[in-house]
Parts: C-alpha cells; structure tokens; sequence
C-alpha cells in the first residue's frame, strides 16, 4: 500500500540466481502467477531472499525504453555472444563457468551480467532499461507439449524511472484475498501438501 500510495519504492533484486541479472521483476499481464508466487514465498515453498507476511500483488505500468527483448532474433544473438565471451574469459583466468541448477539461474545471470559490463566498457552503446523474456517452468500440459503449465513472460526493470505508475490489478478480491485478512501459512501448505519447503 505504502508504493500504491506513492510513500514507497520498489527495489531491484540483486540475488546471483536472478536469471535476467540485477532489476526489478515483473510477470507480464500475470496476477495469477504474481499470487501464487507470494503465496509461496509466504508458505516457505519457493526460494526467496526476504519475508512476506500476507501476500500481496501489485500492477506496473512499465514503458520498456531499450529493452532486450529475448523474443527477437536480435537480442537472442546478443545473448548467445555474451555467453561465448564470458566462456572465453572463464577459460582464459581459469574460472569454472557458473551452472544453472533448477531454480538457481547463477549461469544465465552471468551471461546477462555480462552484457551489461561490455556495454558499459565500450563506452558508446546505450545500456538496456529492461529485459523480457518467456521463462518455461513447471511440467508439459501434455505428452510432447512445448508448452508447461508455468509458462510466463518476465520483465526485469533496470530503469525504475520507467515505471510510470502503480495499481491493484481487477477483480481486486481474486488478486488480492489477502488484503482484509492474514494469510494462513499452515492452511496454505494443507490446501497444497505436493509442495516442498525450500522450493
């Protein structure tokens, strides 16, 4: 409530497992996963640096600026060189290369890292204010589906200027059920005991 009304801002996440690198993440036109998300985190089911207590889920208006966009053939290059010269610097200081393992993305971080590090060496290209990309996650929705029942679009915000303004996303109860009451932990892990703590 307190950035809804202006008192407050969001601050980037700047863990070594944030697959798009250093900003602040969105899910694309994604409340429901926005939710689930929180709710998890409130339940201790999904890795997460801080704490929630009741859950919460905010919109963004986000103007992307020059934004990296990894559905374009172009950004996809970008993103495919950085890698080959982040290789070749590991190889040549006999670094081990970071590894992605499940949710822990130390690999694509560095990749995304170091585009970032060669834009601001070069001194002349305009650094990236976001990056958007669809991220496969959870298990197909059926037998030889390119397509997983978590698949989504993040957004990672480097720019905070470019989030023009705030909002609760509609229908506000389904989005937010825990604005006039707490979030009940123990309820939440009865109602989905698949769910492991630290996941």
């Amino acid at each position: 409530m307190r950035i809804l009304k202006g008192e407050d801002q969001l601050r980037q996440s700047t863990n070594a497992w944030d697959w798009l690198g250093p900003g602040i993440y969105f899910w694309e036109q994604n409340p429901e996963k926005a939710l689930e998300y929180a709710e998890k985190c409130a339940a201790g089911q999904q890795k997460f640096s801080g704490t929630i207590k009741n859950p919460f889920v905010i919109g963004a208006i986000i103007e992307l600026g020059n934004c990296l966009n990894l559905v374009e053939p172009n950004s996809l290059r970008i993103v495919k060189e950085a890698y080959h010269e982040l290789l070749e610097t590991m190889k040549e200081s006999g670094t081990k290369m970071p590894k992605n393992k499940e949710a822990n993305r130390r690999l694509d971080c560095a990749v995304i890292q170091n585009i970032h590090e060669s834009i601001k060496r070069s001194g002349t290209l305009k650094p990236y204010d976001t990056i958007r990309s669809p991220f496969h996650e959870g298990v197909k929705i059926y037998e030889d589906s390119n397509f997983t029942d978590g698949l989504h679009i993040e957004i990672s915000v480097r720019t905070p200027e470019l989030i023009k303004g705030y909002f609760l996303p509609r229908p506000i109860a389904e989005y937010n059920p825990y604005l006039h009451q707490d979030f009940d932990k123990v309820e939440y892990q009865k109602l989905h005991p698949e769910e492991k703590d630290g996941k």
